[in-house]
């Protein structure tokens, strides 16, 4: 666990801001949530399979949550890059974190876990 804590510590405000923040409304989402460090990142796994992480986006500099399962969205402001499975909402770290919208997504994205689409 202290490596996981030792990432959130080392990022730079306003990153870790948003990071901490965006991990309190990821875990309250389900209690079968859980929040781990896998490849140097903390990703959150729902009854052990992944469902979603943090990062930051390189080319412009900004964090993001990526969702494992997010081929299966249509959302405009999800972006899938040159990713095949995973698509990511960029966060805006000068703007109010869109609570609303990021619980959505988090919950459309559990529903296929929970309904089976996504097998655990």
């Amino acid at each position: 666990m202290k490596q996981l804590d030792d990432f959130y510590l080392k990022q730079e405000e306003p990153i870790k801001g948003i990071f901490l923040a965006i991990k309190e409304i990821i875990l309250k989402q389900d209690p079968d949530i859980t929040n781990v460090l896998k490849y140097g990142m903390p990703f959150f796994c729902y009854k052990g399979k992944m469902f979603c992480y943090l990062w930051t986006h390189k080319k412009y500099k900004q964090p993001y949550i990526g969702i494992v399962e997010g081929k299966h969205f249509e959302e405009p402001f999800l972006l899938q890059e040159a990713r095949s499975r995973m698509k990511i909402m960029l966060l805006d770290a000068e703007e109010d974190l869109p609570i609303e919208k990021i619980e959505k997504i988090l919950q459309q994205a559990l529903n296929l876990y929970k309904n089976g689409i996504v097998k655990v």
